[in-house]
């Protein structure tokens, strides 16, 4: 399952990052999402959502949240 269709407010933990553009990849590893991470979903807007990883809330689009298996 990706990140995108993960439950709001439930802790999960990242798999991978299935990506073959190595820039995106290189972002979402400078945000702390790696394999072995909790990640929790805090909210969610049409496009994007709201996300906890390491110390930090940062919001994605749906197309980062795809790419985060959980």
């Amino acid at each position: 399952m990706n990140l995108s269709k993960a439950e709001e407010g439930k802790q999960y933990t990242i798999l991978r990052i299935e990506t073959e553009d190595e820039e995106l990849d290189s972002f979402l590893f400078s945000l702390g999402c790696y394999s072995g991470e909790p990640v929790t979903v805090i909210s969610r807007r049409r496009g994007s959502c709201t996300i906890a990883v390491k110390d930090g809330r940062y919001s994605i689009d749906n197309q980062l949240a795809e790419a985060i298996i959980i």
